[in-house]
Order: C-alpha cells, then structure tokens, then sequence
C-alpha cells in the first residue's frame, strides 16, 4: 500500500525550531524526486523545498530560503525538514509528497508559529 505518514510538527515560537520527518513507502521513495509542500488555512497548498533522488540538488520557495533545509535518508525511506527562524507566516500544515507524478496525500502535520 502507498504511503506518506508525516510527523514532527507542533507549536513553536517565532524564531524557533522545528524538525518534520516523512516516512514513505519505497513504491513512492525510490527513485523519485520529493517535496514538502504546506497549505495554510484559506490558500493553496505550495511547494516549499524539494529535493534530487540523490539528495545533491535542493530547491527553495523564496519565502523559506535560507532558514529550511530539506534532506533524505534513502536507506530509511525517509525526508526531513528543518526548519529554522521560524515565523507566524509559516503556519500550516504540511506534506511530503513526490514532486512529479504524486500520490495520494497522507494527513500532514501541524505547523503553529505563535506566542
């Protein structure tokens, strides 16, 4: 069965941290290019960072640059987000899912900035 199971979000305050995980299964991991994408409440979900099959190119939203990094462990079928400085404006919930040809989205996980 396909899969995407997300965890590590939660409440933080503005300027702090935060690390998600995705766990996927190796039908949607392997060999693909992957995605954190977000989705606040009233918008559109976006593309925040993606990253190669090999973990060796990177891309970012202009609005995460320089303060998220994506990475992959592909032994562990697994993509991380750290999340760093973050703001009130970064609040959503977010997903991982391939970049191209993407599968059925898992439940995301919640991302509250606020003090």
């Amino acid at each position: 069965q396909v899969q995407l199971v997300e965890s590590g979000g939660g409440l933080v305050q503005p300027g702090g941290s935060l690390r998600l995980s995705c766990a996927a299964s190796a039908s949607i991991f392997s060999l693909n290019p992957m995605g954190w994408y977000r989705q606040a409440p009233g918008k559109q979900r976006e593309l925040v960072a993606r990253i190669s099959t090999t973990g060796g190119i990177t891309n970012y939203a202009d609005s995460v640059k320089g303060r998220f990094t994506i990475s992959r462990d592909n032994a562990k079928n697994t993509v991380y987000l750290q999340m760093n400085s973050l703001k009130p404006e970064d609040t959503a919930v977010y997903y991982c899912n391939r970049v191209y040809a993407m599968v059925t989205w898992g439940q995301g996980t919640q991302v509250t900035v606020s003090s």
